[in-house]
């Protein structure tokens, strides 16, 4: 009798969650101040496209001129959000490795 073979089922791509608030003209076209969201992949890249899908031209507009601020620190670029992918334990929540909040973050009259 050959060797009964047991089949795991495929487990689902770890999600990241975090909590994204919104401030002035993003909150504006969010609609809201705050939610919490899951992302597949855990970077400022795809929180972009996540957000620009969800909330369409309104979002995108501020995306071009505004900023994020992850956990306390501005940043503008695409890279990851995780304190642990950024080689910055202390920006990242000590069990999980994710932000705790990310604020995103309209363009600022003046200097």
């Amino acid at each position: 009798m050959a060797p009964r073979t047991v089949e795991t089922p495929p487990t689902a791509p770890a999600r990241t969650a975090l909590t994204v608030r919104y401030f002035a003209a993003a909150a504006d076209a969010a609609g809201t101040t705050q939610e919490r969201l899951e992302l597949g992949e855990p970077t400022l890249a795809a929180l972009r496209a996540e957000l620009t899908e969800r909330y369409g031209a309104p979002m995108a507009k501020v995306l071009r001129s505004g900023s994020f601020l992850v956990d306390g620190v501005v940043r503008r670029d695409r890279g990851a959000l995780t304190g642990a992918d950024r080689g910055d334990a202390d920006a990242a929540d000590e069990t999980s490795g994710t932000p705790l909040t990310v604020d995103v973050l309209p363009p600022f009259a003046g200097g």
